[in-house]
């Protein structure tokens, strides 16, 4: 439901023409998804910016033609349905690239095109347990934990982003003009962000932990108490260490056997972890910060959206941003990410309505006549 639409919304945010097909009955299932501003839903908002959105029912012959049409010159092709559904209408990987031998198709699903769970639908949440990830999320004393933004997806759409722009590259700058087919699976690329798991797992018999807040392989590294708030610390390296006892006054312990090096640190982070909050504890937010950061410790405010949308640092960087949406009146969004120092992206606009440009492109840029086009949607085919 969303690895594929925030992979093509990246994309578009940087200028690609990204055309969203949706069915003619029903629209893409972010639409129904809150929180609500009246009927229109701001997951939505976001998620569709910078699209045109078209209807099309691609399990009929028409549907199927008009799409084959849509792709004669396109450079990609991003599919997230369930594996076998598009060589179900005779629109897979093969049949696309019949007539665009050019053609990139990036293929998002839950366990990916091959093994024995491939044909098994998946959602994010499934990922993020057999990732990995959700045991090694959370404290110790706890359940696993799972995340709570759709991370699996959105992980998947960035590793998706990533591997259409090395296909591209290699078809364009290494020469072969061929394309071909990602297989982009929603637990493979949280799996990839365990550095070092599988080696420790393998060389050592070595499993992760839940560790709460803290490191398995740094500290001190934690979210601290302050006396009106939290703040986050983290001092991974000797020299960020060392600071952050001066600043706290505690220089002593740079040199206590239990804090020597970070591997003492580690082994010793709940005590380490108490020093600090004792400090902190007794001073406000603020107060933590400035003094901490004038002893060149690397720490910062935890921040809920509201107090995003009053950092100096967001508002210099620009990164909330406003658009004009034909439904809503104005709605800020978030910039696009990273920055560029010529082509930056942008954003346009927020997710369209649905079938929004099918006049445009049924129309004036695939040329069906207005009989047909009435026909068509008439028929229920768009």
């Amino acid at each position: 439901m969303i690895s594929g639409g925030f992979a093509t919304s990246q994309l578009a945010d940087f200028g690609a023409d990204v055309v969203m097909v949706e069915h003619p009955e029903h629209g893409d299932a972010l639409r129904e998804w809150p929180p609500f501003e009246g009927d229109t839903s701001l997951w939505w908002k976001s998620a569709g910016r910078n699209k045109r959105c078209i209807t099309l029912d691609l399990s009929a012959a028409d549907g199927r033609d008009l799409l084959l049409k849509m792709i004669d010159d396109a450079d990609l092709f991003f599919e997230n349905f369930r594996p076998g559904t598009l060589e179900r209408w005779d629109l897979g990987p093969e049949t696309l690239r019949k007539h665009n031998p050019e053609l990139i198709v990036v293929r998002l699903s839950g366990y990916g095109q091959t093994g024995p769970r491939s044909d098994k639908a998946g959602f994010g949440t499934i990922a993020e347990g057999i990732s990995g990830w959700a045991n090694a999320n959370g404290f110790p004393d706890r359940e696993p934990l799972l995340p709570p933004i759709s991370l699996a997806d959105l992980t998947a759409a960035q590793f998706a982003v990533q591997g259409a722009m090395f296909a591209i590259f290699e078809r364009d700058i290494g020469g072969s003009g061929e394309g071909q087919v990602i297989d982009v699976s929603l637990y493979e690329p949280l799996f990839r962000l365990f550095l070092g798991d599988v080696e420790a797992y393998d060389r050592l018999g070595k499993r992760r932990t839940r560790t709460g807040n803290q490191h398995s392989s740094a500290a001190p590294r934690n979210v601290y108490e302050t006396a009106d708030n939290h703040i986050a610390l983290s001092a991974s390296s000797q020299p960020i260490f060392e600071n952050v006892m001066h600043a706290i006054d505690r220089p002593d312990l740079i040199d206590d056997p239990r804090f020597e090096t970070n591997d003492d640190r580690v082994n010793n982070a709940a005590a380490l972890d108490s020093v600090i909050e004792e400090w902190t504890s007794e001073r406000s937010r603020e107060r933590v910060l400035t003094e901490m950061e004038a002893a060149d410790a690397i720490v910062g405010p935890i921040y809920d959206m509201s107090e995003i949308f009053e950092d100096e640092q967001y508002d210099a960087r620009n990164d909330i941003v406003e658009v004009t949406d034909d439904e809503l009146g104005t709605l800020r969004t978030a910039n696009t990410v990273p920055k560029f120092s010529r082509t930056s992206g942008y954003v346009d606009h927020a997710g369209p309505r649905h079938g929004q440009h099918n006049e445009a492109v049924y129309l004036d840029e695939l040329g069906v006549s207005e009989s047909r086009y009435e026909k068509l949607r008439s028929e229920g085919v768009i």
